[in-house]
């Protein structure tokens, strides 16, 4: 088994790597304060978390503040000059040129604006005085080059578009006509209200993706990572292909405490990629499926993306609900790309690995064991009806005390013991008992720690190191997040948002009627087929909008203009949620803009493009799942009407869909497939959609002459010469 790499190889090669986290070298004084302000973000919101979290506004100023104001000292304005450091001069203090220090400041301080006139906020939302618009303008401009320095391009354009045609949009043809705006009216909208800058998208980063990502980065640092890896080794080495299998294995079970792609891709392709290429893969084809693979982990219960907490703020639903719907969606996920990797083993002859390089699953577990006690605490708690943030805080909690107690195995089960008894009654509710047991806490760490030692400073060190770890991953995503607020903001003055979904629908209901009309045989009603088609749309438009956008954006944006379609046509709000959250996880694998296969490509030595090409191709092996789940929502569990019936039928019917599909695109399914039988068995996916006794066997009458053939072909290679 290949060594697995140290944290701080892991975190080099993916702030290599992940373009959100490629800072700017600078001296080692400006390092520390950098250091400084992402520690102290990282502590704000944990306190925040334990503790009680401040006013709305408040906490989302503070943490918009201290987003964007670390952005510039961080995120150069150009790329090419992020890797030179520069020396300390008069027009660049500390190596940071003079005019991000100034923008640094003044972001900062109208961020905070907002919170301070608060008491008088109620008089000023449609009477914004001279101050209020010069602040808005500040904010909503370096916001726009904060989010560009540091996702690209992609959404800064979007939300430029956006403010034009809310401007303008008296000058726009036909259904897209409105009266337009003045730019004071747009700042008010955009940064006094809670409709803009200051809304859900910031609102659920400051509150709830943060401590989720901390909690990520602290459990991989405290090894429940390799737990996971070593897990997924000892179950999935052995069979064919088993380096990319272990990949996908490990790839599901890490996203169960990290929803970054990137971050998954680094994690568990330093281990699987080397080994996929050594057993022969092409390097292209292994750097493909660990980014493929690495995507599920924003749809991973019970940690998952930025999207998920906002489907929880939008749709206002506990997060629990969340997590169980998202149980079988992502099951069909690593499943889609799961069949395709064995298809392809098949085809290519691929082996496993031998007994002396797979781990044994009993050691595994003797060594890294007490990394669970965090991930049960946090599991425990939040499907004990508390907060999402409260579960976090706990779950952190639980990751320094198993992190820097010198006694693991002993402060786990303490630990862990603790929580199973405090969860279930109203003892974690109580701010000063909630204080007593964390200090409580802190000092049996305190006992174990030593910090005098050598060994007691690096374990503190590396909590430090994960803190500001943490802190970095939600930068971007912040950024991004309030800058989704202007998109959105521009969608709620403008009505825009209705009227793309009347243009959806209709054209949906027009293909309907045509095909209809034309193959009146079709096992469609009209309703149906409407339907059908303007899922259709809306899936491909998410697919096209990532080729620029992150995933956290795309789900945004196609909720704010695609939810309100769906909803016409009948699908319900948590059905149509999913839909757009599934697909929209397609854009870190989605050229020109695949992140998360451009980070797989780099670790492989591969084309980033022919990668990201690939990777694309392999997560279409489960594009027919989120179709399945809107005809037969019990498939979601969650969802109202939910029967065992529907559910068991219509997660057999995407299975059997997925497994034909897969087959169609790898070229093999118990034997070669010819060109005629992929286009076939493809085709005898796609009534399975509907998920009804009719479809699935439609499904199999369309491909039951690929079947016979398959069969005896079977037959005939394993019949002795």
């Amino acid at each position: 088994m290949t060594p697995q790499p140290s944290a701080a190889d892991l975190a080099k090669l993916e702030e290599e790597l992940d373009p959100e986290m490629q800072f700017r070298k600078v001296p080692h004084g400006t390092a520390l304060i950098v250091g400084g302000l992402l520690l102290a973000l990282s502590a704000f919101h944990y306190y925040t978390a334990g503790f009680g979290l401040l006013r709305e506004t408040t906490h989302r100023g503070i943490h918009l503040a201290f987003v964007l104001g670390l952005i510039f000292l961080v995120f150069s304005g150009r790329k090419s000059d992020a890797q030179t450091m520069h020396a300390s001069t008069w027009l660049r203090p500390g190596g940071v040129p003079l005019y991000d220090w100034i923008c640094a400041v003044a972001v900062a301080v109208a961020s905070l604006y907002v919170p301070w006139i608060f008491e008088d906020l109620v008089f000023r939302v449609g009477n914004p005085s001279p101050l209020d618009v010069v602040m808005g303008t500040i904010t909503i401009v370096l916001m726009i080059e904060a989010t560009r320095r540091s996702i690209g391009w992609g959404l800064p354009l979007i939300a430029l578009f956006a403010m034009v045609y809310a401007l303008y949009g008296n000058w726009f043809p036909g259904i897209f006509l409105h009266p337009g705006s003045t730019w004071a009216n747009l700042v008010n909208h955009l940064y006094l209200t809670s409709q803009g800058v200051y809304g859900v998208a910031l609102g659920v980063v400051a509150t709830y993706v943060f401590h989720f990502v901390l909690f990520g980065v602290l459990a991989t640092r405290v090894g429940l990572g390799r737990l996971f890896l070593g897990v997924a080794a000892a179950v999935a080495g052995r069979f064919a292909g088993g380096p990319a299998k272990i990949s996908i294995f490990g790839s599901a079970l890490f996203g169960m405490i990290s929803g970054s792609s990137v971050a998954n891709t680094v994690t568990v392709g330093s281990l699987t990629i080397p080994m996929m290429i050594r057993l022969g893969y092409q390097r292209h084809f292994a750097a493909a499926i660990e980014s493929t693979a690495a995507t599920g982990g924003q749809i991973t219960p019970p940690i998952m993306g930025a999207a998920a907490f906002l489907m929880v703020e939008f749709l206002n639903l506990p997060y629990a609900t969340i997590v169980v719907a998202a149980i079988i969606p992502a099951f069909m996920h690593f499943f889609g790309v799961l069949m395709q990797v064995h298809f392809e083993a098949k085809r290519t002859g691929m082996r496993g690995l031998t007994d002396a390089e797979i781990p044994k699953l009993r050691e595994v577990f003797a060594r890294d064991w007490p990394t669970l006690a965090p991930l049960f605490a946090l599991i425990l708690i939040l499907f004990t009806g508390y907060t999402p943030y409260l579960a976090a805080f706990w779950g952190i909690t639980g990751c320094m005390l198993v992190g820097l107690a010198q006694y693991r195995a002993a402060s786990a089960l303490v630990f862990a013991l603790a929580i199973g008894l405090a969860a279930p009654t109203e003892f974690l509710r109580v701010p000063g008992v909630n204080a007593g047991f964390t200090l409580a806490c802190f000092a049996v760490m305190a006992h174990g720690v030593l910090i005098r030692s050598t060994e007691g400073r690096r374990r503190l060190n590396d909590m430090i190191d994960a803190f500001i770890l943490g802190a970095k991953y939600a930068i971007g995503v912040g950024a991004a997040a309030a800058t989704v607020g202007i998109i959105v903001g521009v969608v709620t003055l403008t009505g825009v948002g209705f009227k793309i979904s009347w243009i959806v629908t209709s054209l949906a209901d027009q293909w309907a009627n045509g095909i209809l009309g034309f193959l009146p045989f079709l096992p469609f009603d009209i309703k149906s087929a409407t339907l059908f088609f303007t899922l259709c749309l809306t899936g491909i438009v998410c697919i096209l909008l990532g080729c620029g956008v992150p995933t956290t954006a795309n789900y945004i944006i196609m909720v704010t203009v695609a939810a309100p379609a769906l909803g016409m046509l009948g699908v319900q709000p948590l059905v149509a949620h999913f839909f757009v959250f599934y697909y929209g996880v397609l854009a870190d694998v989605t050229p020109p803009v695949a992140i998360a296969a451009y980070a797989g490509a780099s670790m492989a030595g591969a084309d980033p493009f022919r990668t990201g090409n690939t990777a694309f191709r392999l997560a279409l092996g489960k594009v027919l799942v989120p179709f399945v789940f809107v005809f037969s929502p019990s498939m979601l569990i969650m969802a109202s009407g939910f029967t065992w019936t529907e559910l068991i039928g219509s997660t057999a019917s995407c299975i059997m869909s997925i497994t034909f599909l897969s087959a169609a695109f790898a070229g093999w399914f118990l034997a070669p497939l010819a060109m005629w039988e992929r286009l076939v068995i493809a085709l005898a996916a796609l009534p399975m959609i509907l998920a009804t006794p009719g479809s699935v066997l439609a499904g199999f009458v369309i491909a039951a002459p690929v079947l016979v053939r398959q069969f005896l072909a079977r037959r005939a290679a394993l019949a002795p010469t």
